[in-house]
Formats: structure tokens, C-alpha cells, sequence
């Protein structure tokens, strides 16, 4: 297992500034944010241009790892493949195959997506559309040697109402999507809040668990006493605030490291654990960004063998 994190967090520094801020951090791994140049919400950004990637840039990114000693663990662009308008949904498509060839090119074998939700249609009918939409760029990856790893996050803020706005947030959605033959890129912190034990849920999918990502959640349940599960209702101006609970880099908030990370060896994973920093608290300019990543690393790598 090696210990990484997401560049999304630092979508103002170029990508070899990271690097070498990551291999002077003893971090071994990135998983590198692809969206295209103009994002639509926080926590995206653009380290490599997939859209515009051939055989020289990616010599010129294979060298640049290599000089810091780090392994690019995956491509993220975590977007909404049932997208309700039909020409973003294309485009969307588009980038993820973009993604693949890049991915192709780089010798990684894995690229960070979502499954999404279209917020007009049931869960029945998302679940039609998918088995539409997703078998053909399972088929694109897999004919290029790469895989589609699905991130199990709610993403409640695409929903009108906070529902799940990414039909891959629970173990029963899991063996859906395994049966289109996409992988799960494994966060605990969405399943915390469900109510789902980050554990039991880890461990019989673990083989279908190439890449993992480390974010925390802190639990207010005297809040959520107010709001209930679903959060605030009335005084909710910005679909991703629940009211009663948050992100936070791990070590600060509520899941329980040493069981996760043991969990992952008893299973026999031997990938990347990439840290997912959305915490608010350690946000807002680089230096808030990489202390932030400073904690996270201090939690997660004495329990990291090797």
C-alpha cells in the first residue's frame, strides 16, 4: 500500500509544484485531477489537459514522477454521467474517454469517475439509463488496458432536495455497478453519515477495490436531532450543507483509521490510499491546503507499512 493524495485540493499550483511538494512530504502517490480548465464547483482543477495529450507530454509526466520517486496512482474527473441535459452528458462521455487515452499513454491503469444521477427520473429509470450509458466506456477503457473506478460519494448538492445526486453511495449500488463491470474507488467518509459501518461494507468488496481514497467526516448528532438525516430543509441555501455534519482531512474527524487501513490488508489490497482534502477548516489559501495535507499524512502513514 502506498499513501497519496488528490491534487484537486491545490488546483492553483501546477502539477510539478505538487510533485516535488508531495516527494519532499513523503507522500509516494498522486491521483491527478483532469477536468478541463473551467470547473463548476470547488475541489476540481486541471493538472494534465487529457484533451489535448500525446506521446511527448506524457514522456514529459512519466519523467517528472520519476524524478520525484512517485507512482500516478490515477486520473480523477469526477463527474455526472446520467447528466439530465443530453449534450453535457455526451460531453462528459467524451472527457472520459479522453481520460482513457491519456491514461493509456501513461501506463496508468485506473480512471476516477462518477456513475451521477439524473434528478428528474427514479432511481428505476437512473438505473436503465446507466446500463445504457456506462457498458460502453467500460468496453473503451477496457480495450485500452484501463479501468473505471467509481467514487462512492453521495453528491447530494446535484439533487434539488440533498437526495443522492451518484447512484454508487451504498454496497447494494456496489454489486449493481460491479455487474457493468466498473470498480470502486473506496471513501469511507460518505458512508459514515449514511449510517453505513465504513468497515463491514470495506470488507466483502474488497477485490473490487483497486484504489481507495482517505477523507474524514465529523458527526454532529445533536444537529442532526434538529434536521434530521437528510439535513436542513428550510434554512438550506446551498445543496451541500447539511447542517449537521462535514468533511475534515483525516485524523479530525470521526472514522477509525487503524480499523480501515487494517481492514485493507487483511484484504489484500495493495494500492494507493489517496487523502481527499475537502476539509473546510484547512482551506482557503496553498499554505491552509498543505498543513491540512501535513495532518492527514501524520494520521495515515504510521499505519502504512513499508
Amino acid at each position: 500500500m502506498k499513501l497519496g493524495f488528490l491534487t484537486a485540493c491545490l488546483p492553483q499550483l501546477p502539477l510539478d509544484e505538487i510533485a516535488a511538494w508531495a516527494a519532499a512530504h513523503d507522500y509516494e502517490a498522486l491521483e491527478v485531477a483532469t477536468w478541463p480548465s473551467t470547473g463548476s464547483r470547488e475541489f476540481e482543477a486541471s493538472h494534465i489537459d487529457v484533451a489535448d495529450f500525446g506521446e511527448r507530454r506524457a514522456d514529459e509526466v512519466r519523467a517528472l514522477f520519476d524524478k520525484h520517486g512517485l507512482t500516478l496512482s490515477s486520473l480523477a474527473y469526477y463527474e455526472n454521467n446520467l447528466h439530465p441535459d443530453e449534450s453535457r452528458r455526451s460531453e462528459i462521455a467524451a472527457h472520459v474517454r479522453a481520460n482513457v487515452d491519456a491514461a493509456a499513454l501513461l501506463g496508468v491503469p485506473y480512471v476516477g469517475t462518477f456513475v451521477g444521477r439524473h434528478p428528474g427520473l427514479t432511481v428505476k429509470e437512473n438505473i436503465a439509463l446507466a446500463e445504457r450509458e456506462l457498458p460502453s466506456l467500460v468496453e473503451y477503457a477496457g480495450e485500452r488496458g484501463v479501468r473505471i473506478i467509481i467514487e462512492n460519494c453521495v453528491m447530494e448538492g446535484w439533487h434539488p432536495d440533498g437526495y443522492p445526486g451518484n447512484l454508487a453511495y451504498s454496497p447494494e449500488l456496489w454489486e449493481w455497478m460491479f455487474g457493468l463491470g466498473l470498480y470502486l474507488n473506496y471513501d469511507p467518509s460518505h458512508l459514515l453519515w449514511l449510517g453505513i459501518d465504513p468497515v463491514e461494507a470495506l470488507r466483502p468488496y474488497i477485490d473490487r477495490i483497486p484504489h481507495a481514497q482517505a477523507k474524514d467526516a465529523q458527526l454532529d448528532p445533536r444537529a442532526r436531532d434538529s434536521y434530521g438525516f437528510f439535513g436542513r430543509s428550510v434554512a438550506r441555501t446551498d445543496g451541500w450543507d447539511s447542517g449537521w455534519w462535514r468533511y475534515r482531512v483525516p485524523g479530525l474527524g470521526d472514522v477509525d483509521w487503524r480499523r480501515i487501513v487494517d481492514t485493507l490488508y487483511e484484504g489484500g489490497f495493495t494500492g494507493v490510499l489517496s487523502v481527499e482534502h475537502e476539509d473546510p477548516v484547512w482551506s482557503g489559501d496553498v499554505r491552509r491546503v498543505t498543513q491540512g495535507l501535513e495532518i492527514a499524512h501524520r494520521t495515515l502513514r504510521p499505519l502504512i507499512v513499508g
